[in-house]
């Protein structure tokens, strides 16, 4: 790859993670906002979580994992070799065909809410503050808010094929802003307050989908109807999309399993695992999901010009950078998961308890966010060849381990009376992004559809030891929360910046006396 396009992919890959900071921030804002002023003392906000974790699951699943992962190799494949109206012809038939299939999942998911929540949340049928029924209404107006994420996600992978990566980045914001004002502004209009976040919720689905749409307007790219069901993009969408299902849905199925699991735990569970997820989220989204989006598009382009060595070097410097990235954000996560807890969220309803509570789950999510990272990165190297087999083996096998870990882990942890037995649904689901990043790993050196730059190793190593001294450095400072809650908001806020800024100086100043410029991406070894 040359310096040119190494820089490209640097300023690409720049862009989406700013924005994705920008949207993330809002999120927190957003929950911070949820949790501080929405009581959970009847479990109210479990059940919230609960309905929006089956839509945000199809969403997931569907418009971020199948539908975009499956679209984006094919809507290349007419990009590169097809003329312009065979591209328009294409997203026309296959956006028409995409709709028709969401808006009947849609009217399918709200006459079955009921049955739903069931088998996502049975804990709650037998709880006595009528969260199975809060939850199963809350699903019927939030179900359908997968109809409008799904669509916004594909029209995103259009704009993604063009490189128009910042509206897309951008987007989640959106979701995030109209969230927060739901709460500040009409949650008092409900007897129950979370029904304020359900219809903000389908708000900000509608009004996503019109963002993303209208810069396809100006491109000349808005998608007519089209029922040509026959179309052969359609074909290769649906032969691709079945098996990215299960490659791309690792994470999301093991969340689905730590609800069922949460739901039979005590009341706030999972609303603590709800939050440390988000936590991990923004790493997560900023670093392996910007990556990912970036490389795909490429990776794609270089397999159908067949172009093996810019194809190679790409995949390379996706994992480089996820090194660089991920092991010192699990590290800070996981030294200052109770400061920043405290900062962020220990004000009015949202107690110590909570903080510690949401502490442990976040520090074993935290754990396994190297894996996480680099699976969402090297999982590109199978869909941009259109190879969804193995990615499907992976995820079984990781599934599976996941869920007997949770067994296992909820079990040990109820017979030795352990407080968080919470933190063992996010233990084995740290410990199963791992094993789903080892296979996907072993199997690409194995078949040699990923050939490992030797300089990878010494960079792992170099990270690593600069690592250790930024938690070195880190740990000079008193982290205790206790010493946190008695401050005020601009002090904690102050104090915790300040600890991430020195860290963040701290850690960039090695890489650069170990001789390794992420700027650049230029490994100088």
């Amino acid at each position: 790859m040359s310096l040119t396009n190494k820089q490209k992919f640097f300023k690409s890959t720049a862009v989406v993670s700013v924005f994705t900071m920008i949207s993330r921030i809002f999120g927190y804002i957003r929950d911070a906002a949820i949790f501080i002023f929405i009581s959970n003392a009847n479990g109210a906000l479990d059940a919230f979580f609960v309905a929006f974790r089956i839509p945000n699951f199809f969403r997931r699943i569907f418009g971020e994992g199948a539908l975009s992962t499956a679209y984006v190799p094919v809507l290349s494949d007419y990009k590169n070799n097809s003329e312009g109206k065979d591209v328009k012809e294409f997203i026309n038939a296959s956006i028409t065909y995409l709709s028709i299939i969401l808006l009947v999942i849609s009217i399918i998911g709200v006459a079955i809410t009921p049955i739903l929540i069931y088998f996502i949340a049975p804990g709650f049928v037998y709880a006595e503050s009528g969260q199975y029924e809060l939850s199963y209404n809350l699903l019927r107006i939030t179900f359908p808010y997968m109809f409008f994420i799904c669509l916004t996600a594909v029209s995103s992978s259009i704009l993604n094929c063009y490189e128009k990566f910042s509206i897309p980045a951008f987007t989640p914001a959106i979701l995030n802003i109209i969230l927060i004002l739901s709460v500040l502004f009409f949650s008092e209009s409900f007897s129950e307050p979370v029904y304020a976040l359900a219809w903000g919720l389908i708000f900000a689905g509608i009004v996503q989908l019109i963002f993303v749409l209208y810069p396809l307007i100006k491109m000349g790219l808005f998608p007519k109807i089209n029922f040509n069901k026959n179309h052969p993009g359609i074909k290769k969408i649906k032969e691709l999309m079945i098996p990215v299902i299960f490659g791309s849905s690792v994470t999301q199925v093991n969340l689905i399993f730590d609800t069922i699991i949460a739901s039979f735990l005590i009341t706030g569970s999972i609303s603590w695992l709800y939050m440390s997820d988000r936590f991990i989220e923004l790493p997560l989204a900023l670093f392996g999901i910007s990556i990912a989006t970036v490389l795909l598009p490429k990776l794609s382009e270089y397999y159908n010009k067949k172009d093996n060595k810019s194809y190679n070097e790409t995949i390379n410097w996706g994992l480089k950078l996820g090194i660089l990235i991920s092991i010192p954000t699990c590290i800070g996560l996981i030294l200052l998961s109770e400061p920043i807890l405290v900062t962020l969220l220990q004000y009015r309803e949202f107690s110590a308890n909570d903080v510690s509570m949401t502490s442990l789950s976040l520090i074993a999510f935290a754990f396994g966010l190297p894996g996480m990272i680099g699976a969402k990165i090297l999982i590109t190297n199978y869909y941009s060849r259109k190879d969804t087999s193995y990615p499907v083996r992976a995820a079984v096998i990781a599934v599976i381990t996941n869920f007997v870990m949770n067994i296992v882990f909820v079990i040990y942890l109820t017979s030795i009376k352990f407080e968080g037995v919470h933190v063992g649904l996010a233990l084995a689901t740290s410990v199963s992004a791992y094993i789903n990043f080892f296979l996907l790993f072993k199997n690409a050196i194995k078949t040699k559809i990923l050939i490992i730059d030797k300089s990878i190793i010494q960079i792992l190593a170099k990270t690593i030891l600069a690592s250790i001294i930024m938690t070195l450095f880190v740990l000079y400072f008193d982290l205790n929360a206790n010493s946190w809650v008695n401050l005020e908001l601009l002090d904690r806020v102050s104090k915790l910046l300040m600890i991430i800024s020195l860290a963040a100086i701290v850690y960039f100043i090695l890489l650069y006396a170990l001789k390794i410029s992420p700027k650049k991406i230029k490994f100088e070894l």
